[in-house]
């Protein structure tokens, strides 16, 4: 119950306003060998070209393996293991073939006041990244950086807290060097129906630009949930989420532009499938 990471700071909200959104159609199947392995075989749609993914995930005590192919002939693999010589530290390992510089370690560690991500690319002259949060489960503040070894320079310089109250989140992080800054806030209003509201707003110093997003959501009965969001752009996008059997899901959402409805409709279909 301490502050997590830095990820997790906005992560209500942005879930609540972007999760489950899609405009594609995607068809997602996972089961199970003998032996624990899950397999989980997944194809996408996307302006009439298909993707495809297929994936295991083999888990033994405290470690788990996960490699995954995909339609553009990459290799993802990723070791994980937690509780690495103490409690709350866990290890990444992750490379993708045939791409030889892709390999990457990261340390996560957790505790009752703090939350620390570093990770180092496996090259010669690597990027490297650390976050860092501190505070409780009602307030943390932290910073994410990212450092070029090969370059001398920050490329990436963030800031941000969490304020978390029993039904309400409030975030605000400082992105990008000072350049946007974004505030969100998550509401839940009903525990009992899921229902819950939530905003973000991101201004660009640059260019003064601002988007303004809210969203709700509500579940109709124990096994629908609905969503709807709206920005200041005129978009409009709504999903409807029914589990028709445990853990497997059908989700219908669909998106247009107020100002050219007649043009940008679209439509997008999830169909997820477990054992």
């Amino acid at each position: 119950m301490g502050p997590g990471l830095y990820s997790d700071i906005g992560k209500k909200a942005r879930d609540l306003l972007y999760r489950d959104y899609q405009t594609d159609q995607k068809f997602t199947l996972t089961t199970y060998t003998l032996n624990g392995v899950a397999i989980t075989a997944s194809g996408t749609k996307k302006n009439e070209v298909i993707f495809g993914e297929l994936q295991s995930h083999l888990k033994n005590k405290n470690i788990s393996i996960d490699v995954k192919a995909t339609s553009e002939s990459n290799l993802l693999t990723t070791v994980t293991v937690d509780e690495l010589a103490v409690p709350g530290l866990r290890s990444i390992f992750s490379f993708i073939l045939p791409d030889h510089r892709s390999g990457k370690v990261e340390l996560q560690y957790l505790h009752d006041y703090a939350g620390i991500t570093a990770s180092t690319g496996l090259t010669a002259n690597p990027i490297l990244n650390l976050s860092a949060v501190v505070g409780t489960s009602a307030f943390a503040a932290g910073a994410d950086v990212s450092f070029d070894t090969a370059k001398g320079n920050f490329i990436k310089c963030n800031v941000g807290f969490n304020i978390i109250n029993a039904d309400l989140i409030a975030s605000l992080t400082v992105n990008d060097k000072g350049e946007s800054a974004t505030a969100s806030y998550y509401h839940l209003v009903s525990p009992l129906l899921s229902t819950a509201v939530g905003a973000e707003l991101t201004h660009s110093f640059s260019t003064t630009e601002n988007t303004l997003t809210f969203g709700m959501q509500h579940a109709l009965d124990p096994l629908t949930m609905v969503k709807a969001r709206l920005n200041n752009y005129g978009k409009v996008s709504a999903l409807i989420q029914h589990e028709w059997r445990p853990k497997s899901f059908l989700t219908i959402s669909g998106e247009v532009d107020t100002k050219a409805i007649e043009k940008t409709a679209k439509v997008g279909l999830a169909l997820v499938l477990k054992p």
